[in-house]
């Protein structure tokens, strides 16, 4: 893998827009306005168009395996539509690749199709089969051809990903019902992404042979969302083999997120892309009871055109320095339940939990993390939380790699997980 190529660029400067943030606030974590560097200017895409581009570079050739009867045939949770081994990714050498399109649930258990890669290292399996990570992704963006597994580099590449295989593991790659499949795709519906999840890896153990029945689930910024709910997740918890959950730079304060958009218009297409996923879950949803003009104006093209790309590069051509969002359009109804659905911290995880934040990360700050984290330990928890100083969004993904796979590791060997939760209750 080249380190400069389209995933290096792309997630180097994902959660960095052109005003970026330099600050907190310990109750609301508000953000100040910064800037970005130059040479991340220089290597993304500026215009729409050649965002389109870029990503068209990036994409694998059109198939028809995502496609399905409209209305899905009825299937259980888990089951396998179809698989294929597939090549044409940019992969690691001796890595394989399957796809697979299975039945998942929405976060209401409506059925759902969505998809996945299995990645497979390359040799001759342990005898006990390959241990197993399920990765879940940060935001690609909410159109149906903005799924990990038809990109050459999956999205992430050599950022985590390509080293988790390298290390030995499978990586189950998760797309999200709605990327890929018929949509839409409930955008950080963090339920829905946590069955995703779960049902992935009952339909990678039907269809991969020499899969250890063990996994554990690993996930960044949208993900990292998804692997604290399948951390709490009770057909999660039933599964012995269940190990254990990591979650970097987590999307788990969405409260936060909300208030993030209306008092900073830097990160105004992420405000489309959340429009969005509150339309898919609550179809009573107005989007303009939400959006202003502007955003408007781009809101179909955004969802349905391009992925992150073009959404960062629509912003820097039309909505840069716009009020993003409608006044008070936090007392929406729907928004209010889109909100509460992400959460409750019900159920108390028996598996240990892995919780990451950046110190510098200017689009999940650490304190919107550590308060979720430490709310976490006072129901009861088992978790360890750490900051990265220094580290931005996806620097963090990268940098901690290691210390992920460290920790992955462990679990694997049945050794017992650090737990740091007195010092987060008593600060």
């Amino acid at each position: 893998m080249m380190k400069r190529d389209l995933v290096s660029v792309r997630r180097q400067v994902r959660c960095r827009p052109p005003s970026c943030v330099a600050g907190l606030a310990a109750a609301t974590t508000l953000f100040l306005v910064g800037s970005v560097h130059s040479a991340w200017a220089q290597d993304v895409p500026n215009t729409p168009a050649k965002a389109l581009a870029y990503e068209k570079a990036d994409r694998m050739p059109p198939t028809s395996f995502y496609d399905t009867a409209l209305p899905l045939p009825p299937g259980s949770p888990g089951q396998v539509i179809r698989s294929a081994p597939t090549a044409g990714y940019a992969l690691p050498k001796g890595v394989r690749a399957v796809r697979i399109l299975y039945h998942s649930q929405s976060a209401a258990g409506r059925d759902v199709a969505a998809s996945e890669v299995v990645l497979l290292p390359a040799g001759n399996p342990p005898k006990a089969g390959w241990p197993v990570i399920v990765w879940s992704h940060g935001t690609s963006g909410v159109a149906r051809i903005c799924a990990p597994s038809m990109m050459k580099d999956l999205a992430y590449g050599t950022e985590g990903l390509f080293p988790m295989v390298q290390a030995g593991f499978a990586v189950v790659a998760v797309d999200y019902a709605g990327l890929g499949t018929d949509g839409p795709h409930q955008y950080i519906s963090l339920d829905a992404q946590a069955n995703d999840v779960i049902n992935g890896i009952t339909a990678a153990e039907d269809k991969v042979p020499h899969l250890s029945p063990r996994w554990v689930v690993d996930g960044h910024s949208q993900g990292g969302g998804a692997a604290w709910m399948v951390a709490q997740a009770p057909e999660a918890l039933r599964d012995p083999n269940f190990l254990g959950a990591v979650s970097v730079a987590g999307a788990v304060n969405v409260a936060w997120l909300m208030h993030y958009l209306a008092v900073n218009a830097s990160d105004s297409f992420y405000a489309v892309y959340l429009a969005y996923g509150i339309k898919a879950r609550f179809p009573q949803f107005n989007v303009a009871d939400m959006l202003t003009r502007t955003e408007l104006s781009q809101y179909r093209a955004m969802t349905t055109k391009g992925c992150w790309s073009y959404g960062y590069a629509t912003q820097l051509s039309h909505l840069l320095g716009k009020t993003a969002v409608t006044p008070h359009f936090a007392d929406n109804p729907w928004v209010k339940k889109f909100i509460a659905q992400n959460a409750a911290l019900i159920h108390r995880p028996t598996r240990p939990l892995l919780v990451l934040a950046g110190g510098a990360d200017q689009s999940v700050p650490p304190q919107s993390i550590r308060e979720v984290a430490a709310r976490a330990c006072r129901l009861g928890y088992h978790l360890q939380f750490r900051i990265f100083p220094g580290l931005d969004h996806d620097p963090l993904m990268d940098k901690s790699t290691p210390y992920q796979l460290s920790w992955i590791r462990a679990r694997f060997a049945g050794q017992a997980a650090p737990d740091n939760c007195a010092m987060l209750i008593k600060h």
